[in-house]
């Protein structure tokens, strides 16, 4: 039960944070282009442990003394997540190709600055980690930190693979196709996940 409450959690985190995205862009660009993309990783996993802890741990308090504070998390968390599920099947309509080599090589400070930046000053950020992986959470009583672990792994594991493993990809994410089915794919997800949040006890 453990594991499947783990399990849950890695693939509800790999489907909020796996989008093209300012942050995602960004550690993509840097990888292809081997500047700095090392503290461009770190950062972005730091932060999303940080903000996933500090969800999980803050609601179980809140839900605690306020019981009814879960079902309104329950319910705004199943309208953000079938928003974000209807933004990926809109994307997965467009015909855009990402180019990551557009950008031009910056400072190691310049990059810690940027992705700092693109992590802490996007809203939905705090909205992905702090509130819906937090409610998300402690949906699972008695085994919250086992859900959070596993959505802190798949942002372990994401950064590490876009970033350290854009070179192998480079000839994929030029294409327009190639996004197409995974914002397809992620969409599927999210209104699975959408579903599921909508209909659990509370």
């Amino acid at each position: 039960m453990l594991v499947t409450t783990a399990l849950s959690g890695l693939l509800t985190g790999l489907s909020l944070i796996v989008a093209i995205g300012a942050q995602n862009t960004f550690v993509l660009r840097q990888g292809l282009m081997r500047n700095h993309v090392g503290i461009a990783v770190l950062i972005c996993i730091c932060a999303d442990v940080l903000l996933i802890a500090a969800g999980t741990a803050g609601l179980g308090i809140v839900v605690q003394e306020f019981p009814s504070v879960l079902v309104v998390l329950k319910w705004a968390g199943a309208a953000y997540l079938a928003f974000l599920a209807y933004q990926s099947f809109r994307r997965a309509t467009h015909k855009e190709a990402l180019d990551p080599t557009a950008a031009t090589r910056m400072s190691l400070k310049a990059v810690a600055g940027t992705t700092l930046a693109m992590t802490f000053l996007n809203p939905h950020v705090y909205l992905d980690t702090v509130v819906l992986l937090g409610a998300l959470a402690n949906q699972h009583p008695g085994e919250q930190w086992f859900f959070a672990a596993g959505a802190m792994l798949g942002s372990v594991i994401w950064f590490i693979a876009l970033g350290f493993g854009a070179q192998a990809l480079a000839p994929l994410v030029k294409s327009p196709r190639t996004w197409r089915i995974i914002d397809l794919v992620i969409g599927v997800i999210l209104t699975v996940l959408t579903i599921r949040l909508a209909t659990l006890p509370v």
